[in-house]
């Protein structure tokens, strides 16, 4: 019988580990950059800004990352790889973690606003005590995009770290996990990946490799301290860590594919300083990739058939901590690399401003085969199509039937989002008014009907199996949870669904929102974001086949779409008798001698918004004229069983009662 180690103990193993591969990963990468540091003041011409900056800025990135993902993979673990109380409130091992994501968050905002000096000295190639004035860097940080991104990261970090100091119950777990997740946004958007051609791909494969990493890593990392912590469902965490991490590695090895291939031509892997780096970074995944397979077979077994064996979850863990930390500090040390020079020629300025050029104006053969996959969207319509297809082929293998009429509605919404985001349309967006409002309201008014009307909630309901009663809830439970919490019932309220479908349009394009948006990577896709979800919100609270927190009867369903739709169609008016362009100061930039009549393609986007309302009003009537039709019929068949049982009770009570009052009617008149 082994004899567990005491907390004082177990707690400084935790913290030596946890802090080793955050040196381990910072010395890495301060390794790196020392070395690529003449290549990298010849390629931006700037002083030597002192070793403090020069070693200081990469070693305290690549530590303030592993703080990142740490924080990630604890608000993981407390959300979703180890189950709560029965009460909701969390266990020993959820508030555990709970704690140290709290902690990791709080790691991270302190790194990241170290780095707002440390940037603004690199960049100006000044040494740091020329920068160490709160009040100026504050000012500079404003001038320089790197910066200001590190500072947005340290106001996350620090929302996170707050939020979580109170958190006892797991329903805010999830909320949390999407916090953390959000910090690594700005450092998605800046660096090698932001600028130059083909930055939109980059940009939003980063952002994918960024999300992946920080569940793989910090997952692993905490699943390391609740096994040196010896908590309970040990088995169970590394199981659901299994599939969670198997996924990750296939998302990161895509991405990181398309961000090395936007930057490096395969010629120059070997060549150049930058190659070499990407393939020690390809060589470090492969190895991951290896030691997650051993895991699996080895550590992940050994726990399910003993679940106090845990020693080769740990030794195994352990190695691959540490090539994570190696991984990190190398995706660092490239950061801080110059990429090889592009090919011979000046690009356009569409080219720099959104990542590609165009062939001419938009034509019909243009906009249907002139196409460019959009990673975030067009993978999402992908992903979404397979589980669906998946979730219904997992029905008819056990016998169940599932509605055609369903399936084809889910599948044409995936179709139709994968169409308006890659196809030519979506290449046309971010360069004219009129594209980007024909793919809006193809985003929020056609795609969300098709999709809720396929019912993903209740086939995920019934293909997904259910806890034992004594068993840890699993995702059908966290779904149930989800459908019924009171965030779900707020935001079904017919009128605060309406208010968020309607209010977009106004807030967006006549509260100023556009011009601030219309030039931004981030901006573009988080509008594509807001018309999918609030389209979707709004037409399953009004056409939803799937089940809501708050059900209202047909009559309401019809006044809501009728007190809608007519404010999209005065809101494309106001569009068309605008004198004052959108977005104008961006669109001119560009500079695209196919496009100058700014106004006149407003108004036609004016006139796309106004129409558009129509073919959606058609589906959304029909829709509920069915499921009315459905209803009633269903009604009726429920009342024809409940005779049956009781040999018509009620129209026999009801008969007699008519016969009653007629017999005192006679009564009274005589």
């Amino acid at each position: 019988m082994t004899v567990a180690p005491p907390i004082a103990t177990r707690l400084a193993v935790v913290w030596l580990l946890l802090g080793g591969v955050a040196v381990l990963a910072g010395a890495t990468a301060a390794g790196i950059a020392a070395l690529s540091l003449a290549d990298a003041l010849t390629a931006t011409g700037l002083p030597d800004p002192g070793p403090v900056t020069t070693l200081g800025l990469p070693f305290f990135q690549a530590a303030g990352e592993i703080a990142a993902v740490l924080a990630v993979g604890s608000f993981l673990y407390a959300a979703f790889l180890t189950p709560p109380q029965r009460s909701g409130v969390l266990d020993v091992a959820g508030y555990r973690a709970v704690r140290l994501g709290t902690v990791a968050s709080g790691v991270w905002a302190v790194c990241a606003a170290l780095l707002v000096p440390l940037t603004i000295s690199d960049v100006s190639g000044q040494p740091l005590a020329n920068h160490l004035n709160p009040a100026r860097i504050w000012s500079l940080a404003s001038l320089i995009n790197i910066a200001a991104a590190w500072r947005w990261t340290a106001l996350l970090a620090a929302a996170v770290a707050v939020a979580s100091l109170p958190v006892l119950r797991w329903s805010w777990t999830p909320p949390l996990l999407i916090g953390s997740l959000i910090t690594l946004v700005p450092l998605g958007l800046t660096g090698h990946s932001s600028a130059g051609g083909s930055h939109d791909l980059a940009t939003n494969s980063l952002l994918i490799h960024l999300v992946a990493a920080g569940l793989w890593a910090g997952g692993l990392l905490a699943l390391l301290v609740h096994a040196l912590h010896r908590g309970e469902h040990a088995d169970l965490a590394a199981r659901r860590f299994s599939a969670i991490a198997l996924w990750c590695f296939v998302a990161m090895g895509l991405s990181g594919v398309v961000n090395a291939l936007v930057r490096v031509r395969p010629a120059e892997l070997l060549t150049t300083s930058y190659g070499r780096l990407i393939i020690a970074k390809f060589v470090a995944l492969c190895v991951l990739g290896v030691l997650g397979w051993r895991q699996r077979r080895s550590g992940v077994a050994a726990l399910q058939a003993d679940p106090s064996s845990r020693g080769a979850l740990m030794r195994l863990g352990l190695i691959e901590s540490a090539v994570f930390a190696l991984t990190f500090g190398i995706a660092v040390g490239l950061s801080r690399t110059p990429p090889p020079p592009p090919p011979i020629g000046i690009p356009s300025i569409p080219e720099i401003a959104i990542g590609y050029d165009f062939n001419g104006p938009p034509t019909a053969a243009r906009v249907l085969l002139d196409w460019r996959f959009d990673l975030i969207f067009g993978t999402v319509a992908i992903v979404f199509a397979a589980l669906y297809g998946a979730a219904v082929l997992r029905l008819r293998r056990r016998g169940d039937s599932w509605p055609r009429g369903r399936t084809l509605a889910w599948l044409l919404g995936c179709a139709l989002l994968l169409f308006t985001t890659s196809s030519g349309a979506g290449r046309y967006m971010p360069a004219m008014f009129s594209m980007h409002m024909a793919v809006h309201m193809m985003l929020s008014m056609l795609v969300p009907v098709l999709l809720v009307l396929g019912g993903p909630v209740s086939l995920a309901l019934r293909a997904l199996p259910a806890a034992g009663r004594d068993d840890p809830p699993g995702l059908r439970e966290w779904l149930l949870a989800a459908l019924h919490s009171r965030l779900s019932r707020f935001l079904t309220h017919p009128v605060v669904a309406t208010v968020l479908f309607v209010a977009g349009f106004y807030g967006l394009y006549l509260g100023g929102l556009f011009d601030a948006a219309a030039g931004s990577h981030l901006g573009h896709v988080m509008m594509n974001v807001h018309f999918l979800l609030s389209g979707y919100l709004f037409y399953w609270v009004v056409i939803g086949v799937d089940p809501t927190p708050r059900p209202i009867p047909p009559v309401a369903k019809v006044a809501v779409v009728f007190v809608s739709l007519p404010l999209h169609a005065f809101f494309g008016v106001v569009m068309m008798g605008t004198q004052r362009i959108l977005g104008e100061h961006f669109y001119r930039s560009l500079q695209l001698n196919w496009h100058t009549d700014l106004l006149g393609d407003q108004r036609l986007g004016g006139g796309i918004a106004w129409a558009a309302g129509e073919f959606p009003l058609v589906i959304v009537m029909i829709a509920l004229l069915v499921q009315w039709s459905r209803s009633d019929r269903r009604t009726a068949r429920r009342l024809d069983r409940a005779a049956e049982r009781d040999d018509d009770a009620e129209l026999a009570a009801y008969n007699a009662m008519l016969a009653e009052l007629a017999r005192r009617d006679v009564s009274g008149q005589r």
